[in-house]
């Protein structure tokens, strides 16, 4: 009887290990992940961080506390050339060498994608 106790536990403790390793690898149902925009990486404040330097007076939802640097208004016009404002995203202190900005690019703070997207966001306030 005592060979049968152990022969059925060890059937029982086989077939929960069994069924926790096929459980383990079915694929779990992922929710939807939505992709971050310029906006999203602005305003994340482990990412971009816009908002603690720059006022955004044009966008309703920034809540900005930071006035240090220049409010980001009517960036295209201050910056015609797209690709010089996205190289002021990337290492700010190319042009400025006394610069405050984090240097997003050179710093690997964030990828070329974030960075991209983030000038496409600011180029449109």
């Amino acid at each position: 009887m005592r060979k049968l106790h152990h022969v059925a536990a060890a059937c029982a403790i086989s077939a929960i290990m069994l069924s926790g390793s096929v459980l383990a690898q079915a694929p779990a149902a992922a929710a939807p992940v939505k992709e971050e925009t310029g906006k999203d990486i602005a305003f994340n404040r482990t990412k971009g961080n816009c908002l603690a330097c720059h006022a955004m007076p044009t966008v309703p939802d920034a809540e900005s506390t930071g006035t240090y640097g220049p409010p980001l208004i009517a960036m295209s016009a201050r910056f015609p050339d797209k690709a010089k404002m996205r190289a002021q995203i990337w290492d700010a202190t190319v042009m400025n060498p006394s610069s405050s900005m984090i240097p997003f690019g050179k710093h690997h703070v964030l990828t070329e994608a974030e960075i991209d997207k983030v000038t496409d966001f600011v180029y449109g306030l």
